[in-house]
């Protein structure tokens, strides 16, 4: 996995290079804060960052507010690395965003362990979102599949869920509450309406050629 390691301090950043090198990942490295936050802001940058508290310009603990503060940034672990050990000082880190923190002069393994967390953490919230993301999709699919409708390609009556076929009208009338008015489309009153008036006619007349009286 590539780890920022954002340090001032060379023979620091060196250092923790070949540390993170020795595990496995594949560091990217930057000298000031605004250099961390720019990496950070990379879609496909590190999403675990190593800061130091001490950096020219911009800080460690405004880098991790920069970070918090902006909701369209994808989640970021953001272990910040201290000389300062007094209380309110890991509390206004960790108040500024960081997830968790380390003390100098610390020992490779507390760095390993507590960044390996921070990995564990980042790998959980990815297979979540794509988890979401299948779930989303699969109730996109579920709607879907609720708006088709079955319906009589005769005589145009739908099924409903209890394997009712109902005419359309009442169907839409039930779900959807809607009313209609009825007429008659000029397509219809050729073909058929015109035809049954004409048969009616024919059958008011009678039978060619007699009368009523007959």
């Amino acid at each position: 996995m590539q780890i920022l390691v954002a340090d001032d301090d060379p023979v620091q950043r060196k250092v923790t290079v070949r540390w993170l090198e020795q595990w496995g990942h594949a560091p990217r490295v930057e000298a000031t804060g605004e250099d961390a936050w720019r990496a950070l802001q990379d879609i496909s940058g590190p999403c675990v960052a190593i800061l130091d508290w001490m950096m020219p310009g911009m800080d460690g603990p405004e880098v991790c507010r920069r970070v918090r503060a902006a909701t369209d940034m994808d989640p970021r672990y953001l272990l910040l690395v201290t000389a300062k050990n007094a209380q309110d000082d890991v509390v206004r880190g960790l108040e500024a965003g960081a997830d968790d923190y380390v003390q100098k002069p610390f020992h490779p393994a507390e760095l390993r362990a507590r960044m390996e967390t921070g990995i564990r953490l980042m790998d959980l919230q990815q297979r979540l979102a794509e988890r979401v993301a299948e779930l989303e999709a699969a109730l996109a699919d579920n709607r879907r599949l609720r708006r088709l409708i079955p319906i009589c390609a005769y005589c145009k009556r739908i099924r409903s869920d209890e394997d009712y076929w109902t005419q359309l009208e009442k169907y839409l009338g039930r779900n959807l509450d809607l009313r209609f008015s009825h007429g008659i489309c000029p397509s219809c009153y050729d073909d058929v309406f015109e035809r049954e008036l004409g048969e009616l006619g024919a059958e008011s007349d009678g039978p060619s050629g007699s009368s009523p009286d007959e």
